[in-house]
């Protein structure tokens, strides 16, 4: 196992940079998700770290080695590709031993590694199959095993669950943090999913356009998130959004969306006539049966078994709630809504970071 450190690491392709001075440290046997949309550089950043993509600047380094110039087949990391990666012609077990058979491993050794890898990934059965009699989640478990036989100091995942169906996914999400709560090595992971960031990664790295906008634990990346752009991709559905201009109720602080007037925290550090981004999670914008709320028309209604989403629109924009009650909501009706205080968001209009509570 081993640490993993980029420092100010840039990459270009001819004058086009696409990471832009990235600075992040991985400690020692962590599960780390590198997340954001197509094409923001998670991937370049990891292909930088396996060695398969050259470094325009900066410093990369594993267990406190720069390895810049190091070869791929130096630097004691596995990785496990999206498509797999395996040969056709050959076993489960002949995939599984081909690194150590590469590197004329003794045939006791080798057999000793696979046998502990195929029970670890409930593979035992299938080692003298070939890929073809094998389904997706098996083939991508042969891959893992393949990784894992080598006892590298480093994984790296590039989106290993992008070609399986959702049931396989969900499966495959588990089995992979089990592994990694058993071998307990340093794991970094890349994906666009951020199912799969929150239900992982023990830290998230949130990117976009080549650079890093936010480093926490899931549930800080979620309930803390540190701009519009954060707040906005994680979580789904995603955080409804209602700009407006803070004015004064009764002395209290509002905001005024196109006349209607939402409820401000009052530890919020805003002045009047700022220009805001309210921000509230479809779970913490409930219906008030009380009469108190903001008054909403309901545009769809989506019941999911567990809950109902209801879209409806407030102040010309649609917002969505989420409620785990069964009433007969009718679409084109009113609903009245309560935002939950202590789960509101502020984000400045023009800067689109998050407004600090006082």
């Amino acid at each position: 196992m081993a640490s993993v450190t980029f420092d100010n690491v840039v990459k270009s392709y001819g004058s086009v940079e696409v990471l832009h001075g990235i600075n992040l440290d991985i400690e020692d046997g962590k599960f780390v998700v590198l997340l954001g949309p197509s094409g923001c550089g998670k991937s370049t950043l990891l292909r930088m770290l396996a060695g398969l993509e050259e470094i325009t600047g900066g410093e990369v380094s594993i267990g406190g080695r720069i390895v810049n110039d190091v070869h791929p087949k130096d630097r004691n990391i596995a990785m496990v590709f999206q498509n797999y990666a395996l040969y056709a012609h050959m076993t489960v077990r002949e995939n599984m031993a081909f690194s150590m058979t590469l590197k004329k491993t003794d045939k006791a050794t080798i057999e000793e590694r696979v046998n502990w890898a195929a029970k670890i990934l409930s593979l035992e059965d299938y080692l003298d199959r070939q890929p073809k009699a094998l389904s997706g989640g098996q083939r991508q478990r042969v891959a893992m095993g393949r990784a894992i036989v080598r006892n590298p100091d480093v994984f790296l995942f590039d989106e290993p669950l992008s070609n399986l169906d959702a049931k396989l996914r969900v499966q495959m999400r588990t089995e992979i943090k089990e592994l990694h709560q058993k071998l307990k090595t340093t794991t970094v992971y890349v994906t666009h999913d951020q199912i799969e960031a929150m239900t992982m990664a023990d830290t998230v790295v949130i990117m976009r356009d080549g650079n890093i906008e936010q480093i926490g634990t899931p549930l800080e990346v979620y309930d803390k998130p540190a701009n519009l752009f954060v707040a906005q991709f994680i979580g789904s559905p995603g955080m409804n959004i209602v700009e407006g201009t803070i004015g004064k109720k009764d002395g209290a602080p509002t905001l005024d969306a196109r006349g209607l007037a939402l409820p401000v925290p009052t530890d919020m550090n805003v002045r009047e006539g700022q220009q805001v981004l309210y921000g509230v999670r479809p779970e913490h914008l409930a219906e008030s049966h009380n009469g108190v709320g903001v008054e909403a028309k309901i545009s769809v209604i989506e019941p999911t078994g567990p809950e109902t989403h209801i879209y409806a629109d407030l102040a010309g924009q649609e917002i969505c709630a989420i409620s785990r009650e069964r009433l007969a909501w009718q679409p084109d009706s009113g609903i009245k809504l309560q935002p939950m205080m202590e789960h509101v968001h502020l984000f400045d209009a023009g800067t689109k970071f998050a407004i600090a509570r006082q």
